[in-house]
């Protein structure tokens, strides 16, 4: 096959985006180097998260897209849709959660306000003394590294034109991309859709690595219902410069709980580091007390691809001929693979995206847009 299409990284986001190319008539190849990345490491949410108007837009739409694929998902994929409860610890976050909720249903989210008695009733297992939460009753969570795969399979089993091969990248150059065994592939187009590993390509993308930990717990089904959030989140998810730890828990379908979430910039070491583990536990037992009892069976790390904005990088590199970017999505890579898939796949075809692309286009950043040759 001579592809139209070469997608460099077949996680999440590179996977969609190849299911919406092959979906829109594109020949695809699909080269992973199998380097790891966050849709094996992360918590695998689909949540609406409205930091600004473009994270809004952006999540909103995808999570529209995640929906209509339900009916066809594998049931390995472990799609939940248990809805997030953004958890108030007081008065003024249950304001915030008010205004987060007016937000929310002005673009036509559906959210409820819940009063410190319906959230306890909701949610048994979190403390008493909290004010109250909002419900997003569409969010979702769902098995990343399983669903990348669907990706892949559902559109070569539709008839789309999509081939995969594990191959290093070393180097992207206009038509061709060369591996690390000195052979090339060709195609008009590339799209650089590889995460924590697209500055080893483009290293003038503004992308810095954001260290997470993650927890799991045995099998405790029934203890949580909704995947719970506090609301100091996203102040620690997007505005915190040093290292910063918030309380974030999902149920998974095992009947285990999935417990983050922490932060620490520039490093790139994945060792398991003892003290950042107890302050994310610690931050989960100030909410839940009762997890001090529970048994956790397994911790672990991952990089996230973080841009200065905290919005992706999607659409044309602005000096690289032939090449196309869906990279830095942070925290929101699962959330937002298929709003990403949906607008490259349109930018890439001459189509109509259903949102606006320009806040997520590289060019945002003066010193990436001008052309000069990357040292």
């Amino acid at each position: 096959m001579q592809p139209d299409v070469i997608v460099i990284g077949a996680g999440i986001v590179g996977a969609a985006c190849a299911h919406a190319l092959a979906q829109a008539g594109q020949r695809v190849l699909v080269l992973d180097a199998q380097l790891g990345g966050a849709t094996g490491a992360g918590m695998g949410h689909l949540v609406v998260m409205d930091d600004n108007p473009a994270e809004l837009a952006l999540s909103r739409h995808s999570l529209d897209l995640w929906r209509s694929l339900v009916p066809r998902l594998a049931a390995d994929c472990a799609y939940s849709a248990c809805g997030t409860l953004w958890v108030a610890a007081d008065d003024a976050e249950m304001a915030a959660a008010e205004e987060k909720g007016q937000r929310l249903r002005t673009q036509g989210v559906d959210c409820r306000l819940l009063n410190a008695a319906q959230l306890a009733a909701a949610e048994p297992a979190l403390r008493a003394g909290l004010s109250g939460a909002l419900e997003v009753m569409g969010d979702a969570i769902v098995y990343a590294p399983n669903a990348a795969r669907w990706f892949l399979h559902d559109a070569a089993q539709g008839g789309g034109h999509i081939t995969v091969a594990q191959a290093e990248v070393v180097a992207i150059e206009p038509g061709h991309v060369r591996l690390a065994d000195g052979s090339q592939r060709h195609a008009p187009q590339i799209l650089l859709a590889n995460g924590i590993h697209a500055t080893r390509l483009c290293p003038e993308l503004p992308i810095r690595p954001k260290k997470g930990h993650l927890l799991i717990t045995d099998r405790y089904p029934g203890t949580v219902h909704h995947q719970l959030v506090e609301l100091g989140y996203i102040t620690s998810a997007h505005h915190a410069e040093g290292p910063s730890v918030a309380f974030n828990l999902q149920p998974r379908p095992t009947g285990q709980m999935l417990i983050g979430s922490s932060r620490q910039f520039d490093t790139t070491d994945l060792a398991v580091e003892p003290d950042m583990v107890a302050q994310m536990l610690q931050r989960a037992l100030h909410y839940m007390p009762a997890l001090g009892e529970l048994n956790a069976i397994r911790s672990w790390t991952g990089l996230r691809a973080a841009t200065p904005d905290s919005l992706p990088l999607l659409g044309r590199h602005p000096w690289r001929e032939g090449l196309w970017l869906a990279v830095g999505h942070e925290g929101l890579g699962v959330t937002t693979a298929t709003g990403t898939a949906h607008l490259l796949a349109a930018l890439m075809t001459g189509g109509a995206p259903a949102f606006a692309p320009a806040p997520y286009a590289v060019q945002r950043f003066a010193a990436t847009s001008s052309e000069t040759t990357p040292a």
